[in-house]
C-alpha cells in the first residue's frame, strides 16, 4: 500500500478542507507514492517518536499534532521542530498530521471524549457554515428516479439524520440536435419538447466530485443540464466541539471525579460548582474556551475543555461550570480512534500505538 491510499482514506473521513485557517494538517513530510511499511500512531509528532518509529521499522508516523506549523526558514537544528523534521527525511520516515479537520468531524476527537467520559445524543456544539452545495438537474420524467437514486447513492440528499432528501418539480424542456449530436430522443434539426423533472438535491462540497460523476453516469442525455449553488447554511455533521447527555443526572463534584479518573488527569481545575445536578455536558478536546457561550447556549451544566486562563474562567458567570481537564488529556484517546480506524479499514496492516508520553506537562503533587 502507498502512503496516499492511506492517508485518502482518512482525508475521506476528515477532509484537509474542514481544518481551521491556522492549521498545516496533511502529509507534512514523505512521498505520497511510496510504499509505507507499517505506521505509528501517536498525539504528538517528536523527536522520541520518530526514534521509536525508526526502531519499530516504521515509515510513517500519523500524530494529531502537526510538527510544523509555520513554515520553516532553517534546517540547522536549533528547535526541536527543526530536529524532528530533518530525523524524519535523514531517516525516510513520512510525517502526517490529521489535527483540526478530525477535531471538526461528528466522528473524530470530540466524539470518542464524549465516549470515555459516557455521553450520548451526541450533536455539534458549533457547526459550520458554507459547507453545503445545492445541485439542480432536468431530467426526463422516466429516468427521474434513477437518477436521484444514483445521487443518493454518491453522498448527496443528507439533512442531519435524513436521508435521500431532494425536492422535484414537473415542467417541460426543450431543445434542437444540431448535425452532430447523438440525441437521446428527438430528431435532429427539430426542436424537441419533453416532460421533465428538475430535480434538487444538498451535498456537503468535499462530495461533489462523486455527486457530478453519478449524475452524468445515471442521466440518459447527452449534454446534461444542471446548475450548481454554494449555500450558506449551517452543516451539522461538521464543526466545533459537543455537546451530549449523561445516562442519569449525577451531583456536580461526583461527575469531575469520574471524569477525572477515566481521563487519568493529575488534576483538574474548575470555576466554582452551582449546586446543580449534572445531565447536559458539553466538550472540546484541546483549547475550547471560545465555545464557552455555545456550550452555556446549548444548556449544558458542565462545560470539558482545556488551556484556559485565569481571567477567562470568571466568563462562567455561575452560568456553567468550566473542567479544564488538560491538553493531552482531553485528546490522548484520538490515538486510539486512529487506530481503531484504520485497523478497520486495513486489517492486514501493521499499525502500532506509540509508548511515549508526549505530554510535555507535569504535575508536582
Amino acid at each position: 500500500m502507498q502512503i496516499k491510499e492511506l492517508t485518502a482514506y482518512l482525508e475521506s473521513i476528515a477532509p484537509l478542507s474542514y481544518q481551521e485557517d491556522y492549521d498545516n494538517s496533511g502529509l507534512i513530510v514523505g512521498d505520497p507514492q511510496t510504499e509505507v511499511t507499517s505506521a505509528l500512531i501517536s498525539l504528538d509528532c517528536t523527536e522520541e517518536v520518530i526514534d521509536e518509529a525508526i526502531s519499530r521499522g516504521c515509515n510513517l508516523v500519523i500524530s494529531h499534532h502537526p510538527i510544523v506549523f509555520r513554515g520553516l526558514k532553517r534546517f540547522n537544528g536549533k528547535t526541536y521542530v527543526e530536529r524532528a523534521v530533518m530525523k524524519a527525511i535523514k531517516n525516510s520516515v513520512a510525517l502526517y498530521a490529521i489535527h483540526t479537520n478530525f477535531d471538526n468531524v461528528l466522528t473524530g476527537v470530540n466524539a470518542k471524549l464524549c465516549e470515555v467520559i459516557g455521553l450520548s445524543s451526541l450533536s455539534i456544539l458549533s457547526p459550520k457554515h458554507a459547507l453545503l452545495k445545492k445541485l439542480v438537474t432536468y431530467v426526463p420524467n422516466a429516468q427521474a428516479e434513477e437518477v436521484r437514486n444514483a445521487l443518493f447513492s454518491a453522498g448527496a440528499g443528507n439533512i442531519g439524520n435524513y436521508s435521500e432528501c431532494s425536492f422535484s418539480t414537473g415542467g417541460e424542456g426543450t431543445f434542437k440536435a444540431g448535425e452532430d449530436t447523438n440525441a437521446y430522443i428527438g430528431e435532429k434539426g427539430r426542436r424537441h419538447t419533453e416532460p421533465e423533472m428538475r430535480i434538487e438535491v444538498i451535498y456537503p462540497a468535499t462530495q461533489e466530485k462523486a455527486v457530478l460523476v453519478a449524475l452524468h453516469m445515471a442521466h440518459p442525455y447527452e449534454e446534461v443540464a444542471y446548475d450548481i449553488y454554494s449555500l450558506s447554511n449551517t452543516y451539522q455533521e461538521v464543526g466545533s466541539g459537543m455537546i451530549g447527555t449523561l445516562p442519569e443526572e449525577v451531583d456536580e463534584l461526583e461527575f469531575l471525579k469520574q471524569v477525572k479518573a477515566r481521563l487519568g488527569s493529575a488534576v483538574i481545575r474548575h470555576t466554582a460548582l452551582r449546586d446543580k445536578k449534572v445531565k447536559r455536558v458539553a466538550v472540546c478536546g484541546g483549547a475550547g474556551g471560545f465555545l464557552l457561550q455555545q456550550a452555556i447556549n446549548a444548556g449544558a451544566d458542565v462545560f470539558i475543555t482545556s488551556d484556559y486562563k485565569y481571567h477567562e474562567f470568571f466568563d462562567a458567570d455561575k452560568k456553567i461550570v468550566i473542567a479544564d481537564v488538560g491538553h493531552f488529556e482531553s485528546e490522548q484517546f484520538t490515538q486510539q480512534l486512529l487506530l481503531e480506524l484504520i485497523t478497520k479499514k486495513f486489517p492486514n496492516f501493521a499499525l502500532h500505538l506509540t509508548t511515549q508520553s508526549t505530554n510535555p506537562i507535569n504535575y508536582l503533587i
